[in-house]
């Protein structure tokens, strides 16, 4: 199990997996041919499926504008190890230089065929059911046993992830106006936050979750810059938590930072024993997982116990099993906004209930997750971020 560093990334939407995953294979390939002359790349599978929704063939062509570049898509074709598959070749004089075929597997990180299978763990424990244990034994939480295993640098890490977070959600209740893309869609969180702010009680405090929300999914929908938690498409459910109980508690900076670190423990869990990529789990990886995430995050800075934080995350990802990947013309927009206001509003919910007992339940995070990697491998492709089904046949 990696570093959360590896999980909560900072980068430019739409998409950790058909944006952010190919500018970095890019840049990656570009290092080694500098003095190439012409490139081609081959996109494969869901990468070609939605990659122009999703700006993929942007993201490559920014990064390799001053060389000829030819963009070939396959989106009926999809490899045996990843279905967000591409392959570089690089020439120069027409003689090919290198072909290089690579993956990128959810939440911005990539893979190639030579990448092991299992990369290096920064933790002795990967299964809730492990960490469990330990944190009784030692008398420890959830994030003491971040802290305790990963490197110092990672609490100055996640202080800026904090950062960039709350910039995301200011920028997005000013932004006005249409999100780019076929659909024309307008931006409702600075619409949604002054309502809000006219209300009062329950309904201000949904209203403000909401608002929030919508404020990051739309930044990452028009290209800004966000962190993916643990993905691009999901990265607005738990800035939105945070920024919320921060402001209505006046949690310190310490105490979010420590919630984040259980945040991403539970996002790591997911992506090392399951997947937190669409396309190959399907929505409930990206919005199932950050609602988990959220709902730990919550359930910790409301004083929740080790075992009322696992059972706030289980049901994070339970009660999204299932849930398809079907983005309308292959925009991260809609329903991918709208879901991440309700999985945020959704994972408060988890917290609360997990609050009101003692933290047993029946089900475990670990039996969850792997409920829901075994339902995404049984979902047609068609229902895998490809933008063939579900809502996404609206459109056509």
């Amino acid at each position: 199990m990696e570093s959360i560093r590896e999980l909560f990334r900072i980068g430019i939407g739409p998409s950790s997996s058909h944006t952010m995953g190919p500018r970095i294979a890019t840049e990656e390939f570009l290092r080694r041919h500098p003095m190439a002359q012409r490139f081609q790349v081959t996109l494969y599978g869901s990468l070609a499926a939605t990659g122009k929704g999703h700006l993929t063939e942007q993201a490559i062509r920014r990064t390799l504008n001053s060389y000829q570049l030819d963009i070939v898509w396959k989106p009926e074709v999809f490899l045996p190890r990843h279905p967000n598959a591409m392959e570089f070749a690089a020439y120069a004089d027409e003689w090919l230089l290198e072909t290089w075929r690579v993956y990128s597997i959810g939440g911005g990180a990539i893979r190639d065929d030579l990448s092991p299978a299992e990369p290096e763990s920064a933790y002795p424990f990967t299964t809730m059911s492990d960490i469990l244990p330990w944190t009784d034994k030692n008398g420890k939480s959830f994030y003491d046993y971040v802290f305790v295993h990963e490197s110092p640098e990672t609490r100055n890490h996640l202080e800026i992830v904090w950062e960039i977070m709350q910039v995301a959600v200011n920028r997005g209740l000013e932004a006005e106006g249409t999100l780019p893309g076929t659909l024309s869609l307008p931006r409702k969180a600075s619409s949604v936050y002054i309502k809000a702010l006219n209300t009062a009680g329950f309904l201000q405090k949904i209203s403000l979750t909401f608002a929030y929300a919508l404020a990051v999914a739309e930044e990452n929908a028009a290209g800004g810059q966000i962190v993916t938690a643990p993905t691009c498409g999901s990265c607005g459910v738990l800035p939105a938590v945070l920024q919320q109980l921060s402001q209505t508690y006046s949690f310190s900076q310490v105490k979010i930072i420590r919630a984040l670190a259980t945040a991403g423990l539970i996002g790591n869990l997911v992506k090392k024993n399951a997947s937190i990529s669409g396309a190959e789990v399907g929505c409930q990886g990206e919005i199932g997982t950050a609602c988990a995430m959220a709902a730990a995050a919550a359930t910790q800075l409301m004083g929740g116990t080790t075992s009322q934080i696992e059972y706030a995350a289980e049901m994070g990802l339970e009660h999204h099993l299932g849930l398809t990947c079907d983005p309308v013309d292959g925009l991260v927009q809609i329903p991918c906004i709208e879901r991440n206001a309700m999985a945020a509003e959704r994972s408060l919910d988890c917290a609360a209930y997990a609050l009101l007992g003692d933290g047993r339940h029946r089900i475990s995070f670990d039996e969850v997750v792997r409920a829901m990697v075994e339902t995404g491998r049984d979902l047609k492709t068609d229902y895998k971020e490809t933008s063939l089904a579900g809502l996404a046949r609206i459109r056509r």
